[in-house]
């Protein structure tokens, strides 16, 4: 009867360890979100380089808005792991938020980008500058890509928005070899 309770308690603790840690990563975003508004709003105010906390390798460069599916997010400089733990970060090499050319943006498909699994062609998505302005763009395409493939990382004429995370949505494990790419153009 003793081995029976010492077994059950240490499954019952095992499973909350593992709860525990796999909430961690949504606990970790969400925090990371509130303290990533207040360096957002002195962006906004004009302070270069805002970091959200003290040690932060990173800082807001953008908001980014899906209206239909009432999701906001502070974009981030930088696209590392690390980065995006944090929120959605921008890939570097590629143009500014809001500016001509194209914006990548790159994010974990189980956090911030799992709103890519509800989006539409013809979803409206916002992205405000640092400058304050507010740039409207259109979904116009929805592919599933080898990671491989750079081609959506490439140089355009237009004012266009790449949103990029892994796929297939909600997979057990991490990483993969596809990435989920959501194409938008400003209007």
């Amino acid at each position: 009867m003793r081995a029976q309770v010492v077994m059950i308690s240490s499954l019952a603790m095992t499973g909350m360890m593992l709860f525990g840690e796999g909430s961690w990563i949504y606990a970790k975003a969400k925090l990371a979100q509130v303290l990533l508004d207040d360096a957002w709003v002195r962006t906004l105010h004009g302070e270069s380089k805002a970091k959200p906390w003290r040690w932060a390798d990173t800082w807001p460069v953008a908001k980014l808005e899906f209206p239909r599916q009432h999701q906001t997010f502070i974009v981030l400089s930088g696209a590392s792991g690390r980065t995006m733990a944090f929120g959605p970060g921008h890939v570097d090499g590629t143009a500014s938020p809001g500016e001509t050319g194209n914006c990548v943006l790159s994010a974990h498909r189980d956090t911030q980008f799992s709103v890519l699994h509800d989006i539409d062609i013809g979803d409206e998505i916002l992205v405000e500058t640092r400058a304050g302005k507010t740039v409207h763009y259109r979904v116009r395409s929805i592919r599933v890509v080898k990671q491989t493939d750079t081609s959506l990382l490439r140089a355009m004429g237009d004012r266009r928005l790449t949103l990029i995370t892994c796929y297939p949505f909600r997979a057990v494990r991490p990483g993969g070899d596809l990435r989920y790419a959501v194409v938008a153009t400003a209007f």
